[in-house]
């Protein structure tokens, strides 16, 4: 206790201080801001990268396949942006401490022992990256689908290597791990579709209906506004069942992935107005109430 109280102990620490301050400190903030400016660089170059390939994409012919090679693109882009700043971060964190003075040898086989431990209770976790890492290898989902994950339907916002962020139709996030994800429908990969059951009453002319559907259908893909959207005609499969009070028949219409929705309801108000204008019945069931002669509550006469 007696060094610390002499007058020679505390001129040491002082120099040895004032020495840091002025060697080790300007190269730790150093270091600190080249690491800053480091993710910032990466970030733009990552960005001028991810333009670059879009742009590169838009100029195939065929415009469906650049849209999906868009939305890859931008999935693959998030994914190695988020790893090459752990990269960085690490990279840097490791030369500050070493700036520092701090020996980082036996803090590596520190991190490693340690990492195995973690790894074996962590194994959620890995299987999470690595279904995540085929998830994305496998191109099943990317950025701006609309996908049905484990029964719920909505809108791919992000993907990572652990989880996929999904928006449903009333708003609500969902977040699933990549190793729990058990089903995955893609609804806008490459091509998506509306189907449309048609129902017509019995008495109807079945050749008269699918030709006024039909016309329905090219009138749609002419649009100026829905001709762009629409891949195909309108496939007519023909009469699909006979239904209790109708006979339902089968047509399809095959768009850009996600326009379906847009397709398929002006194509439905389309039809009911065409319908309307032939005199072609859209049937829906009737039902007719026996209240039965010895129950009858209300004793109505003919004449009434």
């Amino acid at each position: 206790m007696d060094k610390y109280l002499t007058e020679e102990f505390w001129k040491d620490t002082l120099n040895r201080g004032i020495e840091w301050f002025i060697n080790t400190l300007p190269s730790a903030l150093l270091i600190i801001v080249l690491m800053f400016i480091s993710i910032w660089l990466f970030n733009k170059l990552m960005r001028r990268i991810q333009k670059g390939m879009i742009k590169a994409t838009q100029k195939l012919n065929e415009e469906e396949d650049a849209l999906e090679k868009e939305k890859r693109i931008t999935t693959l882009s998030n994914i190695i942006r988020q790893v090459g700043k752990i990269i960085i971060y690490s990279v840097f964190i490791l030369i500050f401490l070493t700036k520092l003075g701090l020996n980082i040898g036996p803090l590596l086989a520190s991190a490693g022992i340690a990492g195995l431990a973690v790894g074996f209770g962590a194994q959620e976790l890995v299987r999470d990256f690595i279904s995540g890492f085929f998830m994305l290898f496998e191109n099943q989902v990317r950025e701006g689908d609309v996908a049905v994950i484990n029964g719920t339907g909505g809108l791919v916002e992000e993907i990572t290597l652990r989880t996929i962020t999904l928006r449903d139709f009333s708003g609500v996030v969902h977040i699933f791990q990549n190793g729990k994800v058990n089903t995955l429908a893609n609804m806008t990969k490459e091509w998506s579709a509306m189907v449309f059951d048609i129902g017509v009453a019995y008495k109807e002319d079945l050749d008269r209906v699918k030709k006024v559907i039909a016309q329905v259908g090219e009138d749609l893909q002419k649009d100026e506004i829905f001709e762009e959207k629409i891949l195909e005609p309108l496939e007519i499969f023909g009469l699909d069942k006979f239904g209790d009070s109708a006979l339902v028949i089968r047509a399809r219409i095959k768009t850009k992935p996600i326009e379906q929705w847009n397709v398929g309801r002006e194509f439905n108000g389309r039809l009911k107005k065409a319908f309307d204008k032939e005199n072609i019945e859209i049937p829906f069931p009737h039902r007719t109430i026996y209240w039965g002669d010895a129950i009858s509550p209300l004793k109505l006469s003919k004449d009434e």
